[in-house]
């Protein structure tokens, strides 16, 4: 009966008006490059708070899992992601658009963020609080190797040459060093810059990155390549046959397991849970050497890990009071001001606005599906666009994206100086996703390595004493050496 009350109340006029505005505000804000979902969450909830709780968060839901969505969007079109979270959906939906299969492309990734979504929102209903404990296990030395096994990703989004990709997955992290160090607060690396005491802020950089520097690319390769843009859509197929989601099933559902178990580990998200399920599917697929090439079970499988981080990141937040991410760090302020205080106690306290909320996300999910299939037809029409206008709308979308982050017109430099390092990197055929993982979970190691350390003066055991560690270290070095195993394998057979 509660289940249903909850619902009833979701579905009642005003509030699912408030989150189909949330839906349809989440798809522009996400679609658009630089214009993330905390940004679309944190300029939205002030207000939220003139409108009922209901209300209020069924915008903010919205908001949340669209934007997610969409991000998706102009990762498949331009090649630049509309949210973190859709980098690894550059790998493979950019190619299918270059190949004339957009309109498939943007559907698989509405389908799959769609499941992916409902498959969290089901974990939240049944494991809320054994995936909170589970993440509350996590101290300095479990980070530690989570950030490691991250790491090893580097290899599989390295494409045809792992040693390039190694270069510039170090590189990257030697840029996560700039700012002030995470232990004494030593500058590192600042010029003398207070804006860079907090470091390389991300977003500009992935957007330089994938944004600027693939226009610049286009520039330079117009006259070779007049197609790498305007691509003319092939065929009539917009769907996935029966037989083809049947395949591509087993790596989503074990996509979905993982995402919300790096959901609910504090301070994980999206952008880390879609790179390490993109470089998991490519090590445990059949036909690895697709990946990167335009593979329907890769752009799914970074689309679940998208949409499947939100459960785990809501789980933590509302049994613990931990944020899980960005978001859900707005999302707590949220309930704090409506006089709810996130924790165990909201369950027993407020427990039919927690289901209501539940609602709201599966809801939410349902409204993304046929927003998303709707819309799906009008989007490969960006693609009959002048080259030269496509490339002035996205530079512009780029800045206006980067400056808003911040207000700063330091994110402005570093998104132009990432693009420009994109664009050598393009042209030198250097793989640009180890750059990314590389600055993602640099920080991560390193603060995390230093601490475990001195909490045991210097002595390593403690990678070694940790079930949890073991694990991770363990699935670590299985990721390593998995692909020699399989070629091994492979030849036996034979």
């Amino acid at each position: 009966m509660d289940w249903i009350q909850a619902f009833l109340g979701v579905l009642q006029p005003q509030v699912f008006l408030y989150l189909v505005i949330g839906v349809v505000s989440g798809g522009l804000i996400g679609a658009l490059p630089g214009l993330t979902a905390t940004m679309g969450v944190a300029v939205l909830t002030p207000i939220s708070f003139w409108l009922k709780p209901e209300c209020g968060f069924a915008m903010l839901i919205g908001v949340y899992n669209s934007a997610i969505w969409a991000g998706g969007v102009s990762a498949i079109l331009i090649n630049t992601p509309g949210t973190p979270a859709s980098i690894a959906s550059t790998f493979d939906g950019y190619k299918l658009t270059q190949k004339g299969y957009s309109a498939l492309a943007l559907n698989i990734n509405t389908v799959y963020s769609v499941l992916g979504g409902l498959f969290s929102s089901l974990c939240l209903i049944f494991f809320a609080f054994p995936l909170a404990h589970f993440a509350l296990q996590f101290g300095p030395a479990e980070y530690t190797t989570l950030a490691l096994f991250g790491l090893t990703m580097m290899v599989s989004v390295s494409g045809i040459s792992p040693i390039k990709g190694l270069l510039v997955g170090f590189l990257g992290l030697l840029f996560s060093t700039v700012g002030l160090d995470s232990i004494q607060a030593y500058k590192r690396y600042t010029l003398n810059n207070s804006a860079l005491l907090d470091g390389l802020n991300f977003v500009p950089m992935m957007i330089g990155l994938f944004g600027i520097g693939e226009i610049l690319y286009q520039i330079y390769t117009s006259d070779s390549q007049e197609k790498l843009v305007v691509a003319e859509v092939k065929g009539t197929k917009q769907f996935l046959t029966p037989k083809e989601f049947g395949k591509l099933a087993p790596a989503n559902l074990l996509t979905g397991i993982i995402s919300v178990i790096v959901g609910a580990i504090p301070g994980a998200g999206g952008d880390i849970a879609s790179i390490i399920c993109w470089g998991q599917a490519k090590k445990m697929s059949k036909h690895p050497e697709e990946y990167g090439e335009g593979s329907l079970e890769g752009l799914s499988v970074s689309c679940t890990a998208n949409n499947a981080v939100i459960g785990g990141a809501m789980t933590t937040m509302l049994s613990l009071g931990i944020p899980g991410d960005a978001v859900t760090a707005i999302l707590i302020g949220s309930l704090m001001m409506y006089g709810m205080t996130p924790g165990p106690q909201l369950f027993i306290e407020n427990n039919p606005f927690v289901l209501t909320l539940i609602a709201q996300l599966i809801l939410a999910n349902l409204v993304i599906l046929i927003f998303g299939l709707t819309t799906s037809r009008i989007y490969p029409k960006i693609l009959k666009i002048k080259k030269t206008t496509l490339w002035v709308v996205v530079i512009m979308c780029c800045i206006i994206g980067s400056y808003a982050i911040n207000n700063s017109y330091v994110d402005i430099i570093m998104m132009s100086v990432a693009g420009i390092f994109g664009f050598i990197l393009r042209v030198m055929d250097f793989p640009q996703g180890p750059f990314i993982l590389g600055m993602l979970l640099g920080r991560l190691l390193e603060s995390n390595l230093r601490r475990a350390l001195s909490l045991t003066m210097g002595n390593y055991s403690i990678f070694f004493t940790s079930p949890i560690c073991i694990v991770l270290l363990s699935i670590s070095v299985l990721s390593l050496v998995w692909p020699s195993i399989k070629k091994q394998l492979k030849k036996r057979a034979a």
